[in-house]
């Protein structure tokens, strides 16, 4: 992978959570070796990473080189298509890193700026820049977000002590390592006990622990409506959604609206619980592309047992914790037999500070 297109997957990336339901891309422009112009994607309705980079560039962008993330639009959105800025802009070749998972685009925007006389090379875009996009490519196809899931445990599997301490399991380097996947994501879920244990704030905040200026959609499961009323999720910039079911006791749903949280209904499965199909449903509907879930066991199990993760983030901290009672990560109905456990494939391992973190795709072994 060239410099330029580590720099425009860079750009991508510092772009994504902000960008849904498009999706995050990077571009730089090239004219004699010499970047002419850079941009990424502004939020919906805004310009695209392409626009970004001619606007930036202008009328040295004659004969000059683009590198992009993702295959350049060719379709009327809330914007012109980038393929005819691209072609009007004089530029001579192209490199992509991602065809667009889109079936509106799918190659056909490669296909018109080759038939402009264009040069266009798709290069085997990398991991890196594969990653930014299976997102994307989940929800344009399925109308559901990417559900990616995070856990921190010990050595011997436990989020925290019998006496449902858990601040903190791993080091503040993987804490700082979450803060960037929540600032790449367009929502954060968790469960009622989470909130009742812990009293989240379930914000992106800076190296001095002040929130970013943009903040993922808080969503928080709570088929009763039992989130306090002080709860710290309430009092934080962003908005925060109460996933309910019909039982929820209409006096705990005012409060929570009188505080500020959006309070939605939801079917409840057979334990009474939010179905989280039909939640996840509901944030596709929203526009909810990444969505990210911190837990606790409960919530996890229960998008295990649905077969509804995409990825999971395991953070492994050089602890023992012990106790019978001490919670797990994952929970739920589980599975009877070994040979029906999830595996994880494409999984990697990465030291982060002393803690260790193996990400890869849930699927089944049989």
């Amino acid at each position: 992978m060239g410099d330029h297109m580590a720099k425009a997957i860079s750009l991508a990336k510092n772009a994504m959570g902000t960008t849904s339901p498009n999706p995050a891309v990077g571009a730089v422009l090239v004219k004699d070796g010499v970047e002419i112009g850079a941009g990424f994607t502004l939020p919906p309705g805004q310009r695209h990473a392409e626009i970004g980079a001619l606007d930036q560039a202008g009328e040295a962008s004659q004969g000059s080189t683009l590198y992009t993330t993702l295959e350049p639009c060719c379709t009327y959105g809330r914007t012109p298509p980038c393929t005819k800025a691209i072609i009007d802009a004089g530029i001579t070749m192209v490199h992509v890193a991602v065809i667009d998972p889109n079936l509106d685009v799918a190659g056909k925007g490669c296909q018109i700026l080759r038939e402009a006389g264009i040069e266009v090379l798709v290069d085997d875009g990398p991991e890196e820049a594969q990653e930014i996009y299976e997102g994307f490519a989940k929800h344009i196809t399925t109308g559901i977000p990417f559900v990616a899931v995070k856990f921190a445990m010990s050595l011997d599997g436990k989020i925290a002590t019998r006496t449902r301490d858990s601040k903190w399991v791993t080091g503040p380097e993987a804490r700082q390592y979450v803060q960037q996947m929540r600032r790449q994501s367009d929502a954060i879920l968790v469960g009622i006990n989470t909130v009742l244990a812990d009293d989240p704030l379930l914000t992106v905040r800076d190296e001095r622990g002040q929130p970013l200026p943009h903040q993922p959609l808080r969503v928080i499961t709570d088929s009763r409506c039992r989130t306090p009323a002080n709860a710290q999720v309430l009092k934080q910039p962003g908005s925060t959604l109460i996933a309910t079911a019909a039982e929820a006791p209409p006096q705990n749903v005012a409060q929570l609206e009188k505080e500020g949280a959006e309070v939605v209904f939801l079917p409840a499965g057979t334990d009474g619980r939010v179905d989280m199909s039909s939640l996840l449903e509901e944030l596709g509907r929203r526009g909810i592309v990444n969505l990210m879930v911190e837990g606790g066991g409960i919530v996890l199990g229960s998008l295990f047992d649905a077969g509804l993760v995409d990825k999971v983030y395991a953070f492994i901290a050089p602890v023992i914790i012990g106790g019978q009672e001490a919670a797990s990560p994952v929970e739920g109905q589980g599975i009877e037999l070994m040979t029906k456990a999830w595996g994880i494939d494409r999984s990697s391992l990465q030291s982060i500070g002393p803690d260790w973190l193996i990400v890869g795709y849930p699927a089944p072994r049989s």
